[in-house]
């Protein structure tokens, strides 16, 4: 990529190297406090309670200093309750929340692309939803009481009735969801005291995020304006799971009125069978969102007054876009993403994980060595994750071995920072091509793709066939 700011010269990837201050002893608080979670926090033993007093300690000089520090001290001697929970939960946001804008900060450096303004939110209106809010909370207290060692099915269970009670309501859906995926998680791994490795970040991370949605407005997301203008797709990241798949556009909007271009997303979520995999997938998330076309297509997306979030992600509505004419991801790579603003992180996404941040390399040199695979940029090494290119599409680890020009998300993973693939430009029987991670996701000729999609087209056909046969019985 060629930042504004630095005379033509390639991204710079000197500050994503450098040691940050302070990070190492912000992450190492946050292992004390997950460390505490997995004994449980009903009678913390001595150690823990230490460790719980200098958890208190890093936020000390905030405004949660007082209430975390006398959090801590009840959940020591065996009396915390829910409200100290949550702050306990709130500091733990609040030490990766300022490690993500540490990251982030080097990000800037890097891309020497503008940082958006966060927009005013309005005021969560009141919703008769407390009493479901308080029992999700009620869960999530007994859960931390128990810790992830001492879980059971009966412990973990009591979050089944929470979640059909709060799946009919829009507004408490994310939680809901959290909390289904994360109850089942933890039922496949009980009882907890046979577990071998307990995975005490990710928990803890799930566990912080659903205590603090509990609270009132925070799981809401408003819609701070509207979008009008021109949106150019870089790439599509995929997430696939055996029950659901989500398709997320990172894209450069360049509004009507002129004013300057911004990175914004656009996101897709639905049910899958385990029985769809590969291609087949698109089949489901098509009918949803008709800018999957256009990305498979390679053209442009006219939006109209499309509800946008103050974090850049667009309410997605095809009432509100029609297709456009074609569009190159390389050249808006090339030339608008290094002047578009960076979207604004919301305050409860300020975590390490949630970084994925577009950039375009060029004129790099690629190392492989066993099974890792490494870019040479600007004279510093970055690891390529070729583990997160999906299988649903033509995008492969080869390809993006051999490439010479890549647009990628800048990730940070397990202590540094890593590249995602999402498209690349490389040679193919010495003619030079674009590969696309959601290159098949308008449809396609590949036969691979094809087969593939018409192996979905029969499973789906026999599922629908079954469903409808159940119900009318």
């Amino acid at each position: 990529m060629v930042p504004a700011d630095q005379d033509g010269g390639v991204m710079r990837t000197d500050p994503l190297v450098e040691t940050v201050p302070g990070l190492d002893e912000a992450l190492a608080a946050v292992d004390s406090f997950d460390q505490a979670l997995v004994d449980g926090l009903l009678r913390p033993r001595p150690d823990r309670a230490a460790a719980l007093a200098e958890f208190g300690l890093a936020v000390a000089g905030t405004p949660l200093a007082a209430r975390v520090a006398d959090a801590a001290g009840r959940t020591a001697d065996g009396s915390a309750d829910e409200d100290d929970f949550t702050a306990l939960a709130a500091a733990r946001t609040a030490l990766l929340g300022s490690v993500h804008d540490a990251l982030m900060s080097r990000v800037g450096e890097a891309t020497g692309r503008p940082r958006g303004v966060a927009a005013e939110i309005p005021a969560a209106e009141s919703r008769p939803t407390a009493n479901l809010q308080a029992a999700a909370r009620s869960w999530l207290a007994d859960l931390a009481r128990a810790g992830w060692q001492g879980m059971d099915h009966d412990v973990v269970s009591g979050a089944a009735p929470v979640v059909s009670a709060m799946l009919p309501d829009p507004v408490l859906r994310r939680l809901a969801t959290l909390l289904d995926g994360f109850a089942a998680e933890l039922a496949a791994s009980c009882p907890g005291a046979a577990l071998e490795r307990v995975p005490a970040r990710r928990w803890a991370d799930l566990w912080s995020r659903a205590m603090l949605l509990t609270l009132p407005g925070a799981a809401e997301v408003p819609v701070t304006g509207t979008a009008t203008g021109r949106l150019l797709s870089l790439g599509v990241d995929l997430h696939e799971h055996a029950t659901a798949v989500q398709a997320q556009v990172h894209a450069v909007f360049e509004p009507a009125d002129g004013t300057a271009p911004r990175l914004v997303r656009a996101g897709m979520a639905v049910p899958k069978p385990d029985t769809v995999v590969g291609a087949g997938i698109w089949q489901l998330l098509r009918p949803h969102m008709s800018l999957l076309a256009a990305v498979g297509e390679g053209r442009s997306m006219v939006l109209d007054a499309m509800p946008v979030t103050g974090e850049g992600d667009l309410i997605w509505c095809d009432a509100h876009a029609r297709p456009g004419e074609s569009a190159d991801a390389f050249v808006t790579a090339r030339v608008a993403l290094p002047t578009a603003t960076d979207a604004v992180t919301a305050p409860l996404d300020r975590h390490p994980a949630r970084i994925a941040v577009p950039v375009f390399l060029e004129g790099y040199a690629a190392q492989q060595s066993d099974d890792v695979l490494t870019f040479t940029v600007a004279g510093h090494p970055l690891e390529v994750d070729t583990d997160r290119i999906p299988a649903a599409g033509p995008l492969t680890p080869e390809a993006v071995a051999g490439s010479g020009a890549c647009i990628a998300l800048l990730r940070w993973d397990a202590g540094r920072y890593r590249l995602q693939p999402l498209a690349v430009e490389t040679t193919v029987r010495k003619k030079s091509v674009a590969l696309h991670a959601g290159g098949w996701a308008g449809g396609t000729t590949d036969k691979a793709g094809a087969r593939a999609e018409k192996a979905a087209t029969d499973a789906v056909a026999v599922l629908r066939e079954r469903a409808g046969r159940l119900l009318r019985k």
